[in-house]
Formats: C-alpha cells, sequence, structure tokens
C-alpha cells in the first residue's frame, strides 16, 4: 500500500507540479490499475484536471489519454475545469427541496453573478448542486468546502459568504 503523499501545492512551480506527480505514479509502479487514485492526487495537485496532465499521466502509465480522459468524464468527482476556492454544494433532495433551496440557488446565483456548474472570475466561488447531505431533519441545507450548514435561508447568504474569510462575497 502507497503511503499518501502531501505537497504544498499553491507554492510549486508548474514544473514541480508535474514531478510531483510523476513520483506518485512512481510509487505506484506505473500500474494502469491505479489510475483513479492517480487522477486523485493529480486533481489535489491542481485543483482540476487539465489535459496536459492527463495526458502525461497516459504517457507515464502506458494507456491510451482516451482511457484517461473516459474515466475522468465518467466520474463525477473529477473535473477538468478549475473550481473556485470555495465550492458551494446546496442540496436539492426532496426536503430541501420542499423547504426552500430553489430559493437559495437563486439567491446565490444573483449574488455570486453565476450560475449552476459555473465559476466566479475571480475563481473564488463554484456553484453544484448534490443529492442529500444527510440533513433533511434541519433542511434546506448546502456545503462550502465540505463545511455544513443547514436551516440554509436566502437572507442568510451574505452573511455565511463574508464570514468565510472575514471578508466580502
Amino acid at each position: 500500500m502507497m503511503m499518501e503523499k502531501t505537497c504544498n501545492c499553491e507554492a510549486m512551480t508548474e514544473q514541480e507540479k508535474l514531478k510531483f506527480i510523476q513520483d506518485v505514479i512512481e510509487d505506484y509502479d506505473h500500474d494502469p490499475s491505479s489510475l483513479i487514485q492517480i487522477l486523485h492526487v493529480a486533481q489535489n495537485v491542481y485543483g482540476f484536471l487539465p489535459i496536459e496532465v492527463q495526458e502525461l499521466i497516459a504517457d507515464q502509465l502506458d494507456i491510451p489519454l482516451s482511457r484517461v480522459s473516459g474515466v475522468v468524464s465518467f466520474y463525477s468527482l473529477f473535473t477538468t475545469v478549475p473550481k473556485g476556492k470555495y465550492v458551494i454544494k446546496i442540496c436539492l433532495g426532496t426536503a430541501c427541496y420542499v423547504r426552500g433551496s430553489k430559493r437559495v440557488i437563486e439567491r446565490l446565483e444573483k449574488i455570486l453573478k453565476i450560475k449552476l456548474g459555473e465559476t466566479t472570475e475571480d475563481l473564488k466561488y463554484s456553484l453544484e448542486i448534490t443529492r442529500c447531505m444527510g440533513a433533511c431533519g434541519l433542511a434546506p441545507a448546502m456545503s462550502i468546502n465540505e463545511e455544513l450548514y443547514m436551516q440554509v435561508n436566502p437572507d442568510k447568504l451574505l452573511g455565511i459568504l463574508e464570514n468565510l474569510e472575514g471578508g466580502e462575497a
């Protein structure tokens, strides 16, 4: 079993990031059956999976790029576009929907000036939907980078966003 590697990815140069991914592939003995684990690491390094990184992985594992891209496009947790620093997910499960998550989405779209599935130009916020966060009794629910917010209503959103960094939304 491979030991988890960590990196200070924001401080790394492009060459250092690529070398880090190559080292991870080496740790997995260039085993194509480790593709998903390698993609996870690469996405953690870059925040997304650009085509150049997919090509590197395909080359290092000696598999077709189509196989790598197929896995990336199949699994919803992988993305080929950069995500914001804060990934906001709003639950659209039945309880949350009935209790107003649609209004929460509409307000967030106005505040952030983006639509669902988009990221703000400054790469600060991404807006996504999810199904059931397990907080049905305290619906509607949303998460921001895995922190759960319950009983969210449109009037609470500006305060929540302002408290993320102690700054403005």
